[in-house]
């Protein structure tokens, strides 16, 4: 038999961060440090496997530094940041599978005929705390914890619903915002590429500038120039892995969003169908008298 404990719906037990010793953000927001480390943890993991392959193709090594091309450490930190940028994702992916459980519980008694109003809110509310340790940890339990609370200061259903609309939105914009850092990051992905381009481009055209400056002669110039050309196509290895990663990352965001934009609409679904369908306020429940 299970442990009343065991039974209850638990944000602590179930999300990744509580699970991993770190504190949790609200919803769906991430811990960075944890997130950072986990991101560290895959770019070693993604290095160390493509190690073994290293000088045996052309787009294994221009992950790597050094060699007599001379490549530049930016590939490292490229991936870094967007590694990092996946592990947000993935841990967003699953605290937004914890707060889609809230969606399968049932809150209402099971009288059929049960008429929501400010006297029998307190069953819906104590049903909750039945089910669920710290509601307020489920986006869709705090909401309705929140509108049930200032169920009494409300006078029409109309209310109830500018009530329950005034908290959605409040919840979209928190989950948009969650998404800053991860956009500054896309951003700077490419700019680390470029910089490595730069850098690439700075080392090509300095030799070829130092073989000028000794008056050559025309085969040592075409030598020269051949290496500046070989440098160029080098250089631009970090912006084509920047763009790859970022392109990468963008798709994700934009997936990881869009489940995050129906989980909303399946809360919004969800309030309907368990609080304004069945409320019934003190002005309706009372007939008006002459």
């Amino acid at each position: 038999m299970r442990s009343d404990h065991d039974q209850k719906l638990s944000w602590e037990h179930l999300d990744i961060e509580c699970r991993c010793g770190f504190r949790s953000k609200k919803f769906t927001a991430v811990n960075f440090v944890f997130t950072f480390l986990v991101g560290a943890l895959l770019t070693i993991l993604f290095f160390a496997a493509l190690y073994p392959f290293r000088g045996g193709s052309p787009y294994v090594d221009m992950f790597f530094h050094g060699g007599v091309e001379h490549r530049s450490v930016i590939p490292y930190f490229t991936m870094l940041l967007a590694f990092w940028a996946v592990a947000i994702l993935l841990i967003k992916l699953q605290k937004l599978s914890v707060q889609r459980r809230a969606l399968a519980l049932k809150i209402l008694p099971r009288n059929q005929n049960f008429v929501l109003s400010p006297a029998t809110a307190r069953e819906i509310l104590d049903n909750i705390y039945e089910k669920v340790q710290t509601p307020k940890r489920f986006l869709i339990l705090d909401r309705i914890e929140r509108t049930l609370s200032n169920l009494k200061n409300i006078g029409n259903v109309s209310d109830v619903s500018e009530s329950l609309n005034a908290q959605a939105s409040n919840d979209e914009n928190y989950l948009a915002s969650s998404y800053t850092v991860l956009k500054g990051f896309i951003w700077a992905i490419p700019v680390l590429g470029f910089i490595g381009t730069v850098l690439g481009l700075a080392y090509a055209v300095g030799g070829f500038g130092t073989v000028v400056s000794r008056g050559a002669d025309v085969e040592q110039l075409k030598q020269s120039l051949a290496g500046v050309t070989s440098g160029l196509a080098i250089a631009f290895e970090t912006t084509l892995i920047a763009l790859v990663a970022a392109l990468f990352v963008q798709l994700l965001m934009t997936f990881v969003m869009s489940r995050e934009e129906e989980f909303l609409d399946e809360c919004s679904d969800y309030c309907h169908r368990n609080l304004i369908a069945k409320l019934k306020t003190a002005k309706m429940i009372d007939p008006i008298r002459e």
